[in-house]
């Protein structure tokens, strides 16, 4: 049908692990947008709807290709995410994403926990989670290194100091490619089996 909506699919499907565990597939009018959303902008759309059901949006991946794509949350709240938790999220997601109609084509709306080896995007992660290991990749060599694994020390301004095997490094948030937490699985198990 020209110019109209094609049909609509939806589908839920649980994933163990790091994958989602709620995903949405929608398809949207085919019609042709020359300029594509950026992360930033949905970010921006998403974010104080998100905050208003009670969680933070703590990341966002956008991988938007021919027509097809992914957009994909990760939340967060103190108390930890369910399976009912990432299904309301993205139903109200998806009811905004409906009006707003910024994203092109077809595409899946993802909506999953951060997990235990989580992403550190925000500067507050850095805060929140000093004292804890993390690995992180730099965008330049800072003392001879472009990956860092140690103790995350905390942060100080737009710098966080990080204290590996053999010396402590400072590197501007900047600098900062990527970032995740290296979760401890022995203590995993053991509050498992507790």
């Amino acid at each position: 049908m020209p110019g109209g909506i094609a049909g609509r699919k939806r589908s839920v499907e649980i994933y163990v692990g790091r994958w989602p565990i709620f995903l949405s597939r929608r398809r949207l009018p085919e019609i042709e947008i020359s300029m594509g959303v950026t992360r930033e902008q949905l970010i921006s759309l998403l974010e104080s709807e998100v905050e208003m059901l009670g969680y933070e949006l703590a990341d966002l991946e956008l991988n938007l290709g021919h027509g097809h794509g992914t957009v994909r949350l990760f939340i967060d709240s103190p108390a930890g995410i369910t399976l009912e938790d990432c299904e309301r999220v993205s139903h109200q997601v998806e009811g905004l994403l409906d009006v707003e109609d910024p994203i092109p084509g077809d595409y899946n709306l993802e909506v999953s926990s951060p997990g235990a080896d989580r992403k550190l995007v925000k500067p507050e992660h850095f805060d929140r989670f000093a004292g804890s290991m993390i690995k992180a990749r730099l965008r330049r060599l800072v003392d001879g290194r472009r990956r860092v694994r140690g103790q995350l020390l905390g942060r100080e301004g737009n710098r966080i100091a990080v204290r590996g095997d053999d010396l402590t490094i400072s590197v501007d948030l900047d600098d900062v490619e990527t970032a995740r937490l290296v979760p401890d699985w022995n203590e995993f198990l053991r509050a498992g089996t507790a």
